[in-house]
């Protein structure tokens, strides 16, 4: 290559390496030890093309017992679909590695990443995570894929949330094509708040449960992916299944919540749609004296499904957002 046409590509530099047109890279970011002092390294993969273009993150494990989003990039990358032929693809399998050895959601320290935002290089061990990734990742990207599933036994329908006040962002989410968009606000020391301060581009995928690898997730996750990557002009896919569907743009959302503590059976599918007054579920003590009926309190649908058999009262059970305008 001549240097004519190297001056026309971008320098970009990720943890200390240069990210050469044409080359893929497997780097670390590096930030905390085992009590053994083995370093824990964080895996980033960096494939660039030949051509020039945007740059792209796909990341999961922000929590460590969130599966399906890792199963997602794993067999992103498995299949070679993060080969760009323009731009920049980085992709981030396990963000919380702490969180993923031992399955847990937080980090050793007992503090959610996903509220350590925008960290410090002197905090805790999540806030130096939080910072790192800010200071050394996130400048070079230009739009950001997160991949969540529910907490606990929260089985979350596949969904983006975004801001429909972001115009860019609410495009972005109707291009991924999932079941539902979420219309979201942002909430303090998350991720995508703070790359949204930055002026960058950020989804957030929700779909499934912790601990749990799910089919019908990841290839509702895998393809959205796809159809974005391809809308960047970045490279174009085979889709797997084609989808009809439009997405329903969904807002307002309501927990149901636990009236007493007992045992909790739902008759709702997650993902349908429910009228007010609809029953939707029971909770009962053990011994047949208490049984006490869930109905919907508001017409939408159910886009997420606590689906443990024993509740607290006031845990939340089912999550039932409005059907908004198309948008």
């Amino acid at each position: 290559m001549s240097s004519a046409k190297k001056k026309l590509f971008k320098k970009m530099n990720i943890l200390g390496q240069e990210i050469l047109p044409g080359r893929g890279f497997q780097l670390n970011l590096e930030v905390a030890h085992l009590h053994t002092r083995t370093p824990i390294q964080v895996p980033v993969l960096v494939e660039r093309a030949k051509v020039d273009g945007p740059t792209v993150l796909i990341m999961a494990g922000l929590h460590g017992d969130e599966l399906n989003g890792i199963e997602i990039v794993r067999r992103f990358l498995r299949k070679k679909l993060n080969k760009p032929s323009s731009g920049t693809i980085i992709c981030l399998p396990i963000f919380n590695i702490f969180g993923f050895l031992n399955l847990k959601r937080e980090l050793p320290d007992g503090r959610d990443l996903n509220r350590s935002f925008p960290g410090s290089n002197k905090g805790s061990l999540a806030a130096q995570f939080a910072f790192h990734f800010l200071k050394e990742i996130a400048p070079h990207c230009d739009f950001i894929i997160d991949f969540h599933t529910g907490a606990a036994q929260r089985n979350n329908f596949p969904q983006i949330r975004c801001p429909f006040s972001d115009p860019d962002s609410l495009e972005l989410a109707k291009v991924f094509n999932p079941p539902f968009i979420l219309d979201t606000a942002l909430i303090a020391k998350t991720l995508r708040e703070s790359i949204i301060k930055s002026k960058k581009k950020i989804l957030l995928f929700e779909g499934g449960k912790s601990n749990n690898i799910e089919e019908n997730v990841i290839e509702e996750g895998l393809n959205g992916l796809k159809r974005l990557i391809s809308h960047l002009g970045m490279r174009t896919y085979k889709i797997d299944f084609t989808q009809s569907r439009k997405p329903l743009f969904v807002g307002e959302s309501k927990w149901m919540r636990a009236p007493s503590s007992g045992m909790f059976q739902c008759f709702v599918s997650n993902g349908s749609a429910v009228q007010k007054g609809d029953k939707l579920a029971l909770v009962t003590d053990p011994y047949g004296k208490y049984e006490k009926k869930i109905k919907a309190t508001q017409n939408g649908f159910v886009i997420c499904i606590n689906e443990a058999a024993v509740v607290y009262k006031g845990d939340a059970i089912i999550h039932i957002a409005k059907e908004l305008p198309e948008h």
